[in-house]
C-alpha cells in the first residue's frame, strides 16, 4: 500500500468566536471546523494536528498544522478549496506536502507569541477584540525589566494553569526555556505589544506571565519579584491571568 500524503498548513485565525483550537464534545473549535471542511473535500475523516492548543478567544498569525490523506488534490487545491469553504475568520496561508513523519506539534522547536495592550485614555472600538485596555498609567520600563528576568531556563510552575501537562515521558516537568521576553511601543497612541519566544509553553503560561507583568506596571509588584515568583513554584505567587483576546500565536519554528 502507498503511504498517505502528509500535508502541512500555515493558518491564521480570529479566535473570538471559538472555544480554542482543540476539538471538544461541544462548542465550535478551529480544529473541528477545518476537519469538517477537509472531510467534504477528501471524502475522508482526517485528523488535523496543530502545533499547539490555543485557548478560547486566542488568535493566530502563524499556526502550523498537518494531516494525512489519500486524496490526490494538489497542495494549491487544498489551499484554495479550504479558503472557499472556511468561515472568514479562518484562512489557509500556505499548503505544502512534507515528509510522512512530520508532526506539527512534536517537531516544533520553538514558538513565539504576541500580546497586544493599550494604556491610552480611550481604546478604539475596532481594537477591543484584539487588544486589552489598561485604564491607568503603567510603568513601562519596570514591565520591561520584569520580562527580562524571565529569559532563561526555569521551572515555570508559578505560571502554569491547572491541567497543563499531558503525562510526561521526558521528565521535563514545568521546565521551559524562554529565549525572548520583550515589550515594544506601537505608534504613539499608547499601544504596546509583548513578544515572548520559547521552546515550549504550559497552559495559560503566556497569559499568566502577562498578567503578572501588568501587576508590575501598576506598581503592585516590582521587577525583582519575578525571581521570587519563579522560585516559589506556586501559581498563587504570580499575578492574574491576562484576558485571551490580546494574545496571538505569532510563529512556530522548526529545524
Amino acid at each position: 500500500m502507498n503511504a498517505k500524503r502528509n500535508i502541512k498548513l500555515l493558518l491564521a485565525f480570529d479566535g473570538t468566536g471559538y472555544e480554542g483550537w482543540q476539538k471538544q464534545k461541544s462548542g465550535k473549535t478551529i480544529q473541528g471546523v477545518i476537519e469538517d471542511r477537509l472531510s467534504v473535500m477528501t471524502g475522508e475523516q482526517p485528523c488535523i494536528y496543530g502545533a499547539g492548543r490555543t485557548d478560547a478567544g486566542v488568535h493566530a498569525l502563524g499556526m502550523v498544522a498537518n494531516f494525512h490523506t489519500d486524496a490526490k488534490i494538489p497542495c494549491q487545491g487544498f489551499m484554495r478549496g479550504l479558503n472557499s469553504m472556511l468561515p472568514d475568520d479562518i484562512r489557509v496561508l500556505e499548503a505544502c506536502e512534507v515528509q510522512s513523519d512530520f508532526h506539527a506539534r512534536r517537531n516544533a522547536k520553538a514558538k513565539s507569541y504576541r500580546y497586544n495592550f493599550s494604556s491610552g485614555p480611550v481604546q478604539f472600538p475596532t481594537e477591543r477584540l484584539y487588544s486589552v485596555h489598561i485604564s491607568k498609567d503603567l510603568d513601562i520600563e519596570a514591565m520591561k525589566n520584569g520580562l527580562g528576568c524571565l529569559v532563561g531556563t526555569y521551572d515555570y510552575t508559578s505560571f502554569e494553569g491547572a491541567g497543563s501537562r499531558e503525562p510526561e515521558v521526558t521528565g521535563k516537568g514545568a521546565v521551559r526555556t524562554i529565549f525572548e521576553a520583550s515589550l515594544h511601543a506601537v505608534g504613539t497612541d499608547g499601544n504596546h505589544r509583548i513578544i515572548i519566544k520559547g521552546d515550549g509553553f504550559l497552559r495559560h503560561m503566556v497569559r499568566n506571565i502577562v498578567g503578572t507583568v501588568f501587576e508590575i506596571g501598576k506598581g503592585k509588584l516590582s521587577p525583582i519579584d519575578i525571581i521570587a515568583i519563579l522560585a516559589a513554584k506556586d501559581r498563587s505567587a504570580a499575578g492574574p491571568t491576562a484576558p485571551a483576546r490580546g494574545l496571538f500565536l505569532k510563529e512556530v519554528f522548526y529545524s
